[in-house]
């Protein structure tokens, strides 16, 4: 809360940047792959209803990054699981709720473009970092 009043934090939803509505169908990468294989055009992203949304998930994510570069980011704090925000897991695209190690999209456009990317787990390592 100290960082929002002292005007330090940027509250973006890659999704909703990219114009995914809320709620919305969850989504997942397909084929256990990562953020980075989505990028590159490797692995798609599918909704529950078997949409590929692929395109807006990239859009997403390059929005976030636009955003964080014209706001001078320098860290990230995101929603594990997320097929966006993953940091240290996502979910292994079967819908079956299992995991991997992997990032979203947009952690991995963020991280590929020098800002650092952290989940609520690492939150101690954050605010070391946002407290020099």
């Amino acid at each position: 809360m100290r960082w929002i009043a002292e005007g330090r934090v940027v509250s973006v939803c890659p999704e909703l940047l990219a114009g995914l509505p809320t709620p919305r169908p969850p989504a997942e990468i397909a084929g256990v792959k990562g953020g980075a294989a989505v990028l590159s055009g490797e692995a798609t992203v599918i909704d529950a209803d078997g949409q590929d949304v692929t395109a807006i998930y990239v859009r997403g994510a390059q929005a976030a990054l636009a955003l964080a570069s014209q706001q001078g980011c320098q860290y990230a704090l995101l929603t594990d699981g997320s097929p966006s925000c993953g940091v240290s897991f996502i979910y292994d695209g079967s819908f079956t709720g299992r995991r991997h190690r992997a990032d979203g999209a947009a952690a991995a456009l963020l991280r590929q473009n020098g800002i650092q990317v952290f989940s609520p787990e690492d939150m101690r390592d954050l605010a070391a970092l946002m407290d020099l």
